[in-house]
């Protein structure tokens, strides 16, 4: 039997009434998520949770805000979800084009720990 846990965002399924659930590999990506757009302080009992990408969103787009990002990252997912995963490479861009102005784009491969299966998952902050 393969493990299932809550949907992120918590919500109730329209034609059951039950909680909407999420296959694990699904579930640790929507914490990955959680952890990365989420800021410090902004969790009530956890002020060290959180990587607060929101806030670099409009910082000036150079190889040391890139640096400053993964390290932000990495740090943030071992903290948080260490018993879950293990974070192989954080991959940090960001746009300067017009139509996409200040976005920053965050691609995190890891391996779950409790399958040893290797995922991705890409979050864009705009």
């Amino acid at each position: 039997m393969r493990r299932q846990d809550y949907s992120f965002p918590f919500h109730l399924m329209p034609a059951s009434g039950r909680v909407a659930e999420a296959g694990y590999p699904i579930h640790v990506a929507q914490m990955v998520r959680q952890v990365l757009l989420t800021a410090p302080g902004e969790r009530v009992n956890r002020p060290d949770f959180g990587a607060g990408l929101r806030r670099l969103v409009f910082a000036a787009n150079s190889e040391a805000l890139r640096a400053t990002t993964e390290l932000l990252v990495r740090q943030s997912l071992v903290r948080s979800l260490a018993e879950h995963l293990v974070v192989h490479e954080v991959k940090v861009t960001s746009t300067a084009e017009e139509e996409v102005l200040g976005q920053l784009v965050v691609v995190v491969k890891y391996e779950l720990i409790e399958d040893r299966s290797i995922r991705e998952t890409v979050v864009q902050v705009a």
